[in-house]
């Protein structure tokens, strides 16, 4: 998936202004005079996974798949871990920081290896969305926290459809990964990743 056409990925639409019912930050603290007190923690919203996995849909097939305006693009790297997910899993991340990188994404790639992925990081913690024009395999789409928390997760959004996705929580990062990987690893909302100081 990929981020605001504005902002980053000509791969998603525009962003939808966030809708009232979208949680709010926390509240800010409050002192009195006599005892500084803060308020009980908002509840954060995460968004559950379905109890089934979606079918995960097929690669787009060579004659589909549009070709690379820019076959020699290259991102920096980085790697992301799961610590709270079985055995730890790790994935070697490009990072899409800039809007040039942020718009175009996974767009263009046939294959990619199984523990790989692109960390995205978006202009601002709001409800962002993603599509997958021009983005020939199907991903997993894990919006991120800026505290690391996974939010939500868009599973095996299929190659080269236009439907836009979201999770209807805030977040700062969104990390794509090969189709089925996150369930396959035990990922799921609520868990935290670490977010790479090359991402920040």
């Amino acid at each position: 998936m990929v981020a605001l056409a504005a902002a980053g990925c000509s791969r998603t639409p525009p962003e939808p202004t966030p809708a009232a019912t979208v949680q709010a930050d926390p509240a800010p603290r409050t002192t009195t005079a006599s005892a500084r007190a803060e308020p009980a923690a908002a509840a954060r919203c995460i968004a559950a996974l379905p109890a089934s996995p979606p079918k995960i849909p097929p690669p787009a097939d060579a004659a589909q798949c549009p070709p690379d305006p820019e076959p020699e693009s290259k991102m920096p790297t980085a790697e992301v871990t799961f610590p709270d997910a079985p055995g730890a899993p790790r994935v070697e991340v490009e990072l899409a920081k800039t809007p040039h990188d942020v718009e175009r994404g996974l767009m263009y790639r046939r294959a990619m290896a199984d523990d790989h992925g692109m960390l995205f990081r978006l202009d601002g913690r709001r409800e962002h969305t993603f599509w997958m024009h021009n983005t020939c395999i199907p991903l997993d789409m894990m919006f991120v926290d800026d505290d690391g928390v996974i939010v939500g997760i868009v599973e095996g959004a299929a190659p080269l459809t236009e439907t836009t996705r979201s999770v209807g929580c805030p977040s700062v990062f969104v990390l794509e990964v090969n189709g089925g990987w996150a369930r396959k690893r035990g990922v799921v909302p609520g868990q935290k990743i670490t977010i790479p100081f090359a991402a920040r």
